[in-house]
């Protein structure tokens, strides 16, 4: 009795062995064809359906790039129109373009439509037309190092933003940040290897790990356009200010030392600095990136297909698929990861949103402060406690992952920016009191973003006209012209004896 049920047991194991190892082969094989490559990627490749047919799997992650059913907290992927939500920020950015518009971004997808869409680019009407310069393009698509390459980046960076309208039309996606003979992880833009020299670092000695949040770092960073630079005088370059170090400190200090401004303020006639999106910089200064971890660990984190390992280009808020990209390392319940997400960021919101009041009535105090005749000289001191403050307030707002990357820089970022604005307003209610103006200043109504629009003296409807113009005349002849171009590109299938 003993050897039949033995005998049983081990026939059972030798069948599932069997079953294993056919499991195995089986996957082994699928890998083994499953990149088998169908054609020649040129150098300048920009279409990323070209690169889909010889990466099909991470091709079509990439393409859930276009959901947008995920709002988290404070970001996701869905659109939101965050002046409606925080009018302040209107006034905040008084005589600068996010003043006009300011939606939640959606996935890399979205890149080139919504920056077609968004106010802020104007409603030119052909080429050398419109308010923004050409450098506007540099983050949204391979179609830029394919004309840097072509062109020249100074070139590429010279005119207009509509001026390359018909050149840029691609969205994010493979050539920005793979090498197209070897796939290797690659920096395709020069404004971040350029940065690296400045600071005295070799972009070349990177790892493999190190590149996994570099090439993020070419777009996810602080930037302004360089107009003075020698030989290219005149042109919006594009550079980082870290020549001094990445901290908010540091970056304030390049920034004056260079009597730089973004734009002068429209009320308070500060010269302001505009943070972009700083979320490198916010990074590296976090306990994830003191363990190691890289921004696709989180945000492209590894899955698996038919046997094939591989990277999820379904760029996305870690939220979103907290069992990958979360839970790989924290054995805690999705719900509560999530909810220790939202409580850092629910902090962070509580003083952002009190240093945005502080800032808000400073900027009128100082409109009322000149309409009283301050001169120049009486308001030196306090416009730059004004740019200060506020540049603290955006590098901590701007950067939309801060909060969570990097909660205690945050806070120490936002602290020392309340310091600095109500050391300012002391200074106006001196001086407004020395004007004659001995009691508070009325502050606007400001409790929509029509409202808040209609303070600083924008014109919304005439700049959605304009807007639509565009959209209805100028965007279809790019696309058409695109499209011809293209046709014209030679793609090579690979042969099979090859």
């Amino acid at each position: 009795m003993k050897n039949k049920v033995l005998f049983i047991v081990t026939g059972v194991v030798v069948f599932l062995l069997g079953l294993l190892a056919s499991s195995i082969v089986n996957r082994k094989n699928e890998a083994k064809y499953k990149y088998v490559p169908q054609v020649d990627i040129s150098e300048n490749e920009p279409r990323n359906e070209e690169w889909g047919k010889n990466y099909p799997a991470e091709y079509q992650s990439f393409l859930q790039t276009t959901e947008t059913d995920f709002a988290s907290q404070q970001g996701g992927s869905a659109m939101r129109d965050v002046l409606h939500e925080d009018p302040r920020l209107a006034v905040l950015w008084a005589g600068y373009g996010f003043s006009k518009d300011y939606n939640q971004g959606r996935g890399h997808q979205y890149a080139i439509e919504d920056l077609r869409n968004t106010l802020r680019t104007g409603g030119p009407k052909g080429a050398g037309d419109g308010p923004m310069p050409a450098t506007c393009w540099t983050c949204k698509s391979p179609d830029v190092p394919r004309l840097m390459n072509e062109n020249g980046i100074a070139e590429f960076y010279s005119g207009k933003w509509a001026d390359k309208g018909a050149e840029v039309v691609n969205p994010i996606g493979c050539a920005d940040c793979h090498d197209s003979e070897t796939m290797k992880l690659t920096i395709s833009r020069p404004a971040l290897v350029e940065a690296f020299e400045e600071m005295g670092k070799d972009i070349n000695q990177a790892t493999h790990q190190e590149m996994r949040s570099l090439v993020c770092a070419q777009c996810h960073v602080e930037y302004y356009f360089e107009k003075k630079k020698p030989g290219n005088e005149g042109v919006p370059y594009l550079k980082f200010p870290w020549k001094n170090g990445m901290s908010v400190e540091a970056m304030e200090k390049y920034y004056d030392d260079i009597d730089f401004k973004d734009w002068t303020h429209k009320l308070s006639r500060a010269p302001m600095l505009k943070a972009q999106h700083p979320g490198y910089e916010t990074y590296l200064t976090g306990v994830h990136a003191d363990r190691g971890v890289s921004c696709a660990d989180c945000h492209m984190p590894y899955k698996s297909e038919g046997g094939q390992k591989f990277t999820d280009h379904h760029i996305q808020s870690p939220l979103n698929n907290v069992s990958n990209a979360c839970q790989v390392c924290h054995r805690e319940d999705a719900d509560k990861l999530k909810e220790n997400v939202y409580e850092r960021q629910r902090k962070a919101a509580e003083n952002r949103l009190k240093l945005e009041d502080f800032l808000v009535k400073a900027h009128v105090e100082a409109k009322k402060a000149w309409d009283l005749g301050a001169t120049e000289e009486q308001m030196k001191d306090i416009l730059m406690d004004i740019r200060h403050a506020q540049w603290r307030w955006d590098y901590s707002a701007a950067a939309h992952g801060a909060s969570f990357h990097s909660p205690v820089e945050t806070a120490r970022v936002m602290g020392s920016g309340f310091t600095i604005i109500q050391e300012g307003r002391i200074k106006l209610a001196r001086l407004l009191s020395d004007l004659g103006h001995n009691k508070p200043v009325e502050m606007p109504d400001i409790s929509t973003k029509e409202k808040a629009q209609s303070y600083i003296g924008l014109d919304v409807e005439k700049l959605k006209q304009e807007k639509e113009a565009f959209k209805q005349n100028l965007v279809p002849k790019w696309l058409e012209e695109a499209k011809t171009r293209e046709a014209g590109y030679d793609t090579k299938e690979v042969s099979m004896n090859k």
